[in-house]
């Protein structure tokens, strides 16, 4: 068996990962996972590329230990390369601040400065550097990268990153900084591999999930995207509120007498579509409701997507080209439909059969924007700059 990276996406009940092979130069997806800690049996799955199961191992109801299960991926990975060496564990870290524009490999002083962004992602980052302080313990030697969600919209400049309160508080970072960014970097790169005429469209790419995002792309660059200092900006999101009033959160500290981490609670964990439905937070469940508060936050989802789209074809002068991606814009043709049809006046136009199908492109013969799907992987991201880094 070859040489290889393991990747590792950490979300925010689970986590995400893969080992890819490296001996071709472009790293070459030998396997996938899932870890799932808050599941009834905590435990891991493996399948292959296509999907065919290769492994499972459970624990006891209750053991969610995190720590004790990257252990069995780490041992698991070692009898899976049979041989192979493990060269680097690649790791996704939303929050990257103005001090790291790139991917760096992981010391004592660079996970320090990593912790000290934890309050602009006090929910993401904590999961996010967990996994790397563990197999920092547990093998010290393996070299290990981390990429960031951020640094795709490092280069934004005023007006688009600043906020409108004193200077000052933007000199000690108090400004807009984005994320997604190693999905919209996957989504550039597949972009350019579809058609390099394609790629140098005014773009917007929808990454729609639990966690959602848009990003206004040109020539490649994000020029502007919906979330701000923290990940809770921009959309309506799966238990997120994305945008909001200030004077609404000034409302419930003064006058309900709520706590700033109750409210930091509120609009993190109780809000976006669960808060509105009443339901889930899962758009499948609330597209099968027929519950009218279901289908109330669906609307609001989809109008507050399409409203936020053509906020970023003003930043970009215009709107050549939409891509759906993330978990709800890959695979929901209800979600790409309503959101199209809110978009029929800037000459969107969806083509409903080629939607139906999931097909890759599905604008409509006469709509003057291209419409596609890309499924994303932030995991081939990360893979890409791990091979990219001197990990020998």
């Amino acid at each position: 068996m070859s040489d290889a990276i393991l990747v590792l996406n950490s979300g925010s009940s689970s986590v995400k990962f893969g080992l890819f092979d490296l001996s071709k130069g472009e790293p070459h997806l030998l396997c996938k996972g899932l870890l799932d800690e808050h599941d009834a049996k905590p435990g891991f799955t493996v399948t292959d590329a296509a999907g065919n199961h290769l492994f499972e191992k459970r624990r006891p109801a209750g053991d969610n230990n995190g720590e004790a299960l990257l252990v069995d991926i780490l041992d698991w990975s070692n009898d899976y390369l049979a041989g192979g060496a493990l060269l680097a564990a690649g790791h996704r870290v939303v929050h990257g601040g103005r001090e790291f524009p790139g991917p760096v490999k992981v010391t004592n002083a660079t996970l320090e400065a990593m912790a000290a962004l934890t309050p602009l992602a006090p929910l993401h980052q904590p999961r996010c550097l967990s996994p790397i302080r563990t197999i920092k313990s547990l093998r010290p030697d393996l070299t290990q990268i981390a990429c960031f969600d951020t640094a795709f919209h490092y280069h934004l400049a005023p007006p688009v990153s600043r906020f409108a309160i004193p200077r000052r508080f933007e000199e000690i970072g108090i400004r807009r900084y984005g994320f997604h960014g190693l999905s919209f970097e996957f989504i550039v790169r597949r972009l350019t591999e579809i058609s390099p005429a394609l790629a140098a469209k005014r773009t917007v790419v929808a990454h729609l999930g639990n966690g959602a995002s848009l990003c206004a792309i040109r020539n490649g660059r994000s020029v502007d995207t919906t979330m701000g200092l923290t990940p809770l900006d921009g959309l309506m999101m799966g238990t997120r509120c994305g945008v909001i009033d200030p004077g609404v959160l000034l409302y419930l500290q003064r006058e309900r007498g709520m706590s700033a981490a109750e409210v930091e609670h509120l609009l993190y964990e109780e809000s976006g579509l669960l808060g509105v439905s009443g339901v889930s937070a899962d758009m499948r469940i609330l597209l099968a409701s027929t519950d009218s508060a279901a289908a109330e936050a669906i609307d609001l989802f989809t109008f507050r997507v399409a409203k936020e789209v053509a906020a970023m074809a003003n930043t970009l002068g215009g709107l050549e080209c939409l891509v759906f991606t993330g978990g709800i814009g890959e695979h929901s043709k209800e979600i790409r439909q309503q959101v199209c049809d809110r978009l029929r006046w800037v000459g969107v136009k969806i083509d409903r059969s080629a939607n139906d199908q999931a097909e890759e492109c599905i604008s409509a013969k006469n709509s003057e924007v291209d419409i596609l799907i890309i499924p994303t992987s932030e995991e081939t991201t990360i893979a890409r700059h791990c091979a990219s880094i001197s990990i020998l």
